[in-house]
């Protein structure tokens, strides 16, 4: 059962998507890996070919796109050739970064940050998590003081993914302690603002092209032009925009299982031993198939999942439960890969191998899955 969620712009997006993974993402992969980084002429490429950006308005360069079927597009081709680090990179720009922008800049911060992500020219990150605070935000230590018309932010993030590149970073800070929960506020810090560095380039088991940093604010000033929404916003804008950043990641291993089914089974069916192809034993024969319906089956949530954000409607628990079922499933189809594959799919070469090794952060970024089953868990207990 194939997939229903495109209509015939989406199939033609996704072709064009296709000719830009083929000219600017095949041949460079291994380079981006070699370098922990994928090079700013990729991104402008992007912004060239109209990748990115999407939700952007018109008014702003952007083609003023929220129909998100048309992101899933863009993620299920790019996953088509194991190009993971560039996925995650591409989402954190449009799922998470500019998501906040369009939620909560104002019409000045708009007209200053919205056209470089059309462009290519604005790679943004989003710095909440802390070397003691990830999952628990409320335990961030980072804070930003009032000094007049500006504001003085202190701390370190960690963990930040595209923190080398960034040429901007939502920071999540402490603005009154005693507040709880209303005392964290959303500021927008500018790549060579004083006082902002950058630290270690971190060195991750995955993702390698993905680069991920430690960023350090050490007395930063920022004017009150860089507050993003309402004093003491922060907590609740990360809430209203955690159920697209956990759909994103819950696409992302949709498409990722897909693509690595699809891997193996060519390979299975390629791949000769006791003189028949060894995907006709039937040990490999059930777990394909047990496989291709649960990667059906889970395509048919996300899809809904999908036309719920489409529609408005949907929910932080059902995102949770995408997040955590899709990363899940994820994880054991390329298991599976990996061992159908034998010893080559032990093998960098292989894209399954660099597979297994991308999509581990899967189930701990964006809020652990141990996290997504407390929101669900939570949830049944209030009904």
């Amino acid at each position: 059962m194939k997939t229903d969620l495109f209509e015939s712009d989406h199939e033609l997006f996704r072709h064009t998507v296709r000719g830009f993974v083929e000219r600017h993402v095949i041949a460079k992969m291994e380079k981006w890996d070699a370098d922990r980084l994928i090079d700013r002429e990729t991104w402008l490429a992007a912004g060239h070919q109209g990748l990115l950006g999407l939700a952007v308005p018109e008014e702003f360069g952007g083609p003023g796109e929220t129909d998100y079927r048309f992101r899933v597009a863009i993620q299920t081709e790019i996953a088509r050739v194991g190009a993971s680090a560039l996925q995650s990179g591409f989402s954190t720009n449009d799922d998470i970064v500019l998501n906040y922008l369009l939620r909560h800049a104002d019409s000045d911060q708009r007209a200053r940050w919205l056209p470089g992500f059309v462009t290519g020219e604005t790679i943004g990150a989003i710095a909440m998590t802390e070397p003691g605070a990830g999952s628990d935000l409320r335990a961030a230590q980072t804070t930003a003081v009032r000094e007049g018309q500006e504001w003085v932010i202190n701390g370190s993030k960690t963990f930040i993914t595209s923190g080398m590149l960034a040429d901007l970073v939502i920071v999540f800070a402490v603005t009154d302690r005693d507040l709880g929960s209303r005392g964290f506020s959303l500021f927008v810090v500018e790549d060579g603002t004083p006082g902002f560095t950058r630290g270690r380039k971190l060195d991750k088991v995955g993702l390698h092209a993905q680069d991920t940093a430690e960023l350090f604010f050490d007395n930063v000033r920022v004017p009150q032009a860089n507050l993003l929404g309402e004093v003491g916003g922060g907590f609740a804008y990360l809430m209203q925009s955690l159920p697209l950043e956990r759909l994103g990641i819950g696409i992302a291993a949709q498409v990722s299982a897909e693509a690595v089914f699809d891997w193996t089974l060519d390979y299975v069916k390629d791949r000769r031993a006791f003189g028949k192809h060894i995907g006709e034993f039937q040990g490999l024969g059930f777990t394909l198939a047990e496989l291709q319906t649960a990667i059906e089956v889970s395509r048919a949530y996300i899809d809904r999942c999908v036309r719920e954000y489409n529609s408005g409607t949907l929910t932080a628990v059902d995102a949770a439960k995408a997040k955590l079922w899709a990363t899940e499933l994820q994880g054991k189809v390329i298991d599976a890969g990996v061992q159908m594959h034998g010893g080559y799919g032990y093998m960098m070469e292989y894209p399954v191998a660099k597979a297994y090794i991308d999509a581990r952060i899967q189930r701990i970024y964006g809020g652990t899955n141990e996290i997504m089953k407390e929101i669900i868990h939570r949830d049944l207990m209030r009904s």
